[in-house]
């Protein structure tokens, strides 16, 4: 197989692989009662050791700061996150998972690291390096494409 082919072959399984990513972001959030950019904030949420303020939200979900107060209030009713208030800034809402949002992760994400973890296990250190290379590269392209159509939005169609 040449190099090209491999190229190829190598572009439809990441575009594959972006498709069971999708899949499954789609089955958790169909599972949860939420809606996608509420499971982005929710694993946002979940990422972060501390509280998650408000703006911080806004920003990481490029959203509106009224999208993110909707989507917290969600988040909350299904008590999945807490919100306070900062105690050095009363304005500063902070956000925390709960205790229910981490039996979540448990039940929905734990089985996919742990299943992740065994499947690299017949990888050695120097392919795992490769492979982490390779990771960090295709993310770099994705965010620098990202970029590219964000600042430049194409005319809408038949203009």
């Amino acid at each position: 197989m040449s190099k090209d082919d491999l190229v190829r072959d190598v572009a439809m399984q990441l575009r594959l692989l972006q498709q069971s990513f999708d899949a499954f972001d789609e089955a958790a959030a169909a599972r949860l009662g939420l809606n996608r950019t509420d499971l982005r904030a929710l694993d946002l949420v979940l990422a972060n050791d501390g509280p998650f303020s408000a703006g911080e939200l806004t920003r990481a979900l490029k959203i509106s700061p009224a999208a993110t107060t909707t989507v917290i209030d969600r988040l909350e009713r299904a008590g999945l996150v807490a919100r306070t208030r900062d105690a050095e800034n009363r304005r500063r809402v902070l956000v925390t998972a709960t205790d229910t949002a981490r039996a979540v992760e448990q039940e929905i994400y734990l089985p996919v690291g742990e299943a992740g973890a065994r499947a690299l296990g017949r990888y050695s250190g120097g392919q795992l390096a490769t492979i982490l290379d390779f990771l960090q590269t295709a993310r770099h392209v994705q965010e620098t494409q990202t970029a590219r159509l964000s600042e430049n939005p194409a005319p809408p169609p038949g203009r």
